[in-house]
């Protein structure tokens, strides 16, 4: 099972997350903090980190964190399509992919299917 790390504050996020992984079969952690994150992807590399651009727990700085791990997985960050600025900002902190709340809510699946897909590739 595919494994991915997210960093939502919002519990309405958190379960939508969960209950779309569960369809496609992959196995989300919701980490309550970035220092959390970082250390739980030191221990197991996760095939995708989603975070939360507004969380409370230093998004940014994760980020940047994340990108100096010795397997730096792909970070999806997700934000109010009218925080450019910010958007932006977690560009150049190292996000993979920045995209607006709604087009992650509706592309989910399918970020979650690729992020199956690519740990299965790797197990072959």
């Amino acid at each position: 099972m595919s494994y991915v790390l997210a960093l939502v504050d919002n519990m309405f996020f958190q379960a939508r997350i969960q209950a779309v992984a569960k369809q496609i079969g992959v196995e989300v952690k919701i980490v309550p903090t970035g220092e959390d994150m970082v250390a739980a992807a030191r221990e197991n590399a996760p095939s995708l980190v989603i975070i939360d651009l507004n969380a409370k727990s230093g998004a940014l700085e994760t980020v940047r964190k994340l990108k100096e791990l010795e397997t730096v997985p792909t970070i999806l960050g997700y934000l109010s399509h009218t925080q450019t600025d910010l958007a932006a900002e977690a560009a150049t902190a190292g996000c993979t992919q920045v995209m607006p709340q709604g087009k992650f809510t509706q592309e989910l699946p399918m970020v979650l299917a690729r992020a199956r897909g690519k740990v299965e590739r790797k197990i072959s």
